[in-house]
């Protein structure tokens, strides 16, 4: 039986390619006709050094991959007849042999060019071939980018789409010179990039390459060696081989480049562009001469089930590779289960693996394919007989075992890129005529519409690669070309972007302006705070010997706490304005010390009140210790100088950019130190609270004395304004947060300015009568008596009444024990009124004493 199958073998080698429809491989027929280019077998015989006759050779060497490949596209093209996307339409197909040559690649592309109408196969001439109407719609391939270089030559006169599956040759992406050619796989530029990459970060520097005398070899090598180049890797050196297993010096340059590895020693590491065929060759002689590399392998070949198989490969050493991305093989896989019932009149390479496949039947499974491959070389038939049918397929699993899952995924997606591209164009068409439409239109159409500028494709649920959803760019992205596969990040410290945007845009820098109608109105309320500083300074200086400015503690503590105030006013201009270094030290350095300075006055003048009017002889001894003026405010404020020196010394505050807000950059002063801050405003709450408590004590004093009514209610005011100042200012964000505390700090100043000026204003221009000495000596008396009526019966209103006595005896030292003898505060205060009116004052303060004993 094997002999019989051999003569029938033999005998096929001498039919030849009589008509066009004895060069098809492969067809079917349908309404649209999608051509297909593999190269099946790997070699045309060739008797001769040189063609001698312009005729298409036979071909030999059946290669069961690209075999796999043909059905690969026969199924895509099937899944599209048997669903709803071509509604009423269905795809055709021509499948050729290239033979691995580009001969018979261009002989096929002839046939793909000749005219759909005419009945002999010519191709006709024309200038404008809009109109024309060829065999095919478009063609799927080739797999090697020499071949499909020079089909896509051709096919540029009738810019019929090409749509490649595996060829990788960077210059294809040129659309000057191959306007039509499409693939679904990338170019070598990435290829070549991520292998100079591998070896720069595996510690390689001394490799060697080997590659193919063709346009896809020599391409892939120059962008090899500028990649390598700037990964600061040396190529040792370059070994090229005959693009075509039919040149007859192959097996000496094979040679001539192991001989080449085994001088360079040192050399372990070699990149080969090669097709698989060349590999094989390679390979097997090399494990011969028992060579042991590490090979990176390009996609190529990576995958390539024929190199798996070569016996002992794995002495060879460990081989690296770079392949395709793979997709869903489950319906593929199912087609190949039912191969055998597939029919096989139209299918001459399908015929060629039965017969084959019959003669190898009783081989081992890891023996097959060299079997098949050692009965092709022998020559190519397409004949079959009943009995090899039987045989054919009861072991189809060897298919599958032989596919490689990136190629097959990538001619799905080449197929189901044209059917989404033929829906397109039949959707307001007739597509069942053969001219709906021509091939040059289907350039223009794609599975998904073009992703505009702003947005990025998102893949969908398919498993093809080129039909995608178009999806905005998020915030803060951007995408400024069509198709992008993502958007880009904005940079977030100085750039932001709206949804779907085409650029980036520069964030704006803000911070509380002098323009800004919030900082308008709060400049005015500081300015005309100063202006009442300053009337109320006129006014105290024009009425300086009234007993109402003395009472208030003299001109010149008046006139240190009118400057306070104007200085805490004018703080206030530090907080608004572009931050700088200076204006972020300065502004809580000059509020601290001025209001603590302010404070530390009010606390002088509500000791002094509650020492002046204070009948309880214990806490009058304990009041004159503690009151020393001077001492008390520059203690008070010294301390408040310190915890700023320190602030500014340790960690000053300083101009910073928040970049947290999407769009805008917030200019502000970082404090530096929120210890710092808290101790200074901390502080100055502690001083408020003593005052607050010392004028509390003197709350019921005269009518025309009653100062420390007004400081109480003016510490309630500043704590108010304070309490509420922390959550406020710990929640509030961006530009306005200045505002803020400079609201709290207009509040606490002109509450105190209010309650501690404006009554005495009041009475100076309003109530001049009750701004005399014999008034003032009258609100005295009457207070006097009554806290001595209320004192009579104790003791301690003896010591009261006699230091009251003292008071109208100037001449008169009366000495306390536990202290240091002091002037009264209150004799201070009063000391020019009570000399003029001495006699009358004594008289009846000594009838009071009379009668309270």
């Amino acid at each position: 039986m094997a002999l019989l199958i051999i003569f029938l073998i033999i005998l096929a080698t001498s039919q030849s390619c009589h008509t066009p429809d004895d060069f098809v491989a492969i067809t079917s027929p349908g309404h649209i006709m999608i051509g297909g280019l593999f190269a099946i077998h790997e070699k045309m015989l060739s008797s001769d050094d040189r063609p001698r006759r312009p005729q298409i050779q036979k071909c030999v060497g059946f290669e069961i991959s690209a075999f796999l490949q043909a059905l690969a596209m026969i199924h895509s093209i099937e899944v599209i007849n048997n669903s709803t996307l071509l509604s009423g339409v269905k795809l055709g197909y021509e499948i050729y042999d290239s033979c691995t040559e580009v001969t018979a690649a261009v002989a096929a592309a002839l046939r793909f060019l000749s005219n759909f109408n005419c009945s002999g196969e010519t191709v006709n001439f024309q200038c404008d071939y809009s109109s024309y109407t060829p065999r095919v719609k478009a063609v799927i391939g080739a797999g090697y980018s020499e071949i499909s270089m020079a089909v896509s030559r051709m096919l540029n006169l009738q810019l019929m789409p090409q749509v490649s599956y595996e060829s990788t040759a960077e210059i294809l992406s040129d659309k000057i010179r191959f306007p039509s050619f499409l693939r679904t796989v990338p170019s070598d530029f990435y290829q070549t990039k991520a292998m100079a990459h591998l070896i720069q970060q595996s510690g390689w520097n001394w490799i060697g390459v080997i590659t193919t005398d063709d346009d896809y070899g020599r391409l892939a090598l120059n962008t090899f060696a500028i990649q390598a180049a700037a990964n600061n890797v040396c190529i040792a050196f370059k070994e090229v081989l005959p693009a075509f297993l039919s040149d007859n010096t192959i097996e000496v340059r094979i040679n001539q480049t192991l001989e080449k590895i085994v001088a360079e020693a040192q050399v372990n590491v070699i990149v080969v562009f090669l097709r698989k065929f060349h590999v094989f060759n390679l390979f097997t002689k090399a494990i011969e001469r028992k060579i042991n590399k590490l090979w990176i392998a390009s996609d190529n070949w990576s995958t390539a089930t024929k190199i798996i198989t070569i016996p002992n490969v794995k002495k060879l050493g460990k081989v690296v590779g770079f392949t395709f991305r793979r997709g869903n093989m489950s319906s593929f896989h199912s087609f190949l289960q039912t191969l055998h019932m597939y029919p096989k009149n139209n299918n001459k390479p399908l015929q060629e693996f039965a017969v084959l496949f019959s003669a190898c039947k009783h081989i081992k499974d890891g023996d097959l394919s060299q079997c098949i491959s050692n009965y092709s070389h022998a020559a190519s038939t397409y004949d079959t007989t009943k009995t090899i049918e039987n045989h054919f397929f009861m072991r189809n699993d060897f298919l599958w075992h032989y596919t490689e899952p990136g190629l097959i995924h990538s001619i799905q997606l080449a197929v189901f890129a044209l059917g989404h591209a033929v829906r397109d164009l039949c959707q307001a068409r007739d597509c069942q005529k053969p001219n709906a439409f021509q091939p040059w239109e289907q350039i223009l159409s794609k599975c998904s519409k073009e992703c505009s500028p702003g947005q990025m494709k998102k893949a969908t649920g398919s498993q093809h690669m080129c039909c995608y959803d178009c999806v905005s760019c998020p915030e803060n992205h951007y995408s400024n070309q069509t198709d992008m596969d993502h958007c880009l990040l904005c940079n977030n410290e100085t750039h932001w972007a709206p949804v779907r945007s085409t650029t980036c845009f520069e964030k704006e820098v803000e911070y509380l302006d002098w323009d800004d109608s919030l900082a308008l109105l709060l400049i005015a309320l500081s300015l005309l705070g100063i202006t009442f500083v300053l009337a109320i300074g006129i006014i105290f200086t024009r009425n300086l010997n009234t007993p109402v400015v003395k009472s208030s503690g003299g001109l010149t503590v008046c006139y240190v706490m009118l400057i306070c105030h104007a200085l805490n006013f004018a703080s206030t201009g530090f907080f608004i304005g572009e931050p700088q270094d200076f204006t972020c030290k300065t502004r809580q350095t000059l509020f601290g010390v001025s209001f603590t300075l302010c404070v530390s006055c009010i606390l002088m003048k509500s000791l002094k009140i509650l020492l002046a009017f204070s009948f309880d002889p214990k806490l009058k001894t304990f009041l004159k210790c503690l009151y020393r003026p001077v001492p008390i405010v520059l203690t008070c404020t010294g301390i408040q100088v310190i915890i700023c020196t320190l602030w500014l010394v340790l960690a000053a505050p300083a101009v910073e950019e928040n970049i947290s807000l999407p769009r805008v950059i917030i200019l502000e002063c970082e404090e530096g130190s929120l210890l710092a801050f808290g101790t200074m405003l901390g502080y100055i709450a502690f001083l408020a609270f003593v005052c607050f408590l010392f004028a509390f004590k003197g709350r019921k004093l005269p009518e025309n004395y009653n100062e420390a009514k007004f400081l109480t209610f003016s510490m309630l005011i500043y704590f108010i304004a304070w309490i509420t100042f922390i959550p406020v200012y710990a929640t509030t964000f961006g530009k306005y947060l200045p505002a803020v505390e400079i609201i709290v700090i207009l509040i606490s100043n002109y509450g105190i300015l209010c309650c501690t000026f404006f009554p005495k204003c009041y009475v100076i221009l309003c109530k001049q009568k009750t701004n005399t000495k014999s008034a003032f000596l009258q609100v005295v008396y009457n207070y006097s008596s009554h806290s001595a009526d209320t004192l009579a019966l104790s003791h301690v209103s003896l010591g009261t009444i006699h230091h009251v006595t003292a008071i109208t005896n100037p001449s008169r030292n009366d000495n306390v024990t536990g202290c240091p003898s002091s002037n009264h505060s209150l004799a201070q205060v009063f000391t020019h009124i009570v000399r003029e009116d001495a006699t009358k004052v004594s008289k009846t303060w000594h009838q009071k004493r009379s009668s309270s004993i």
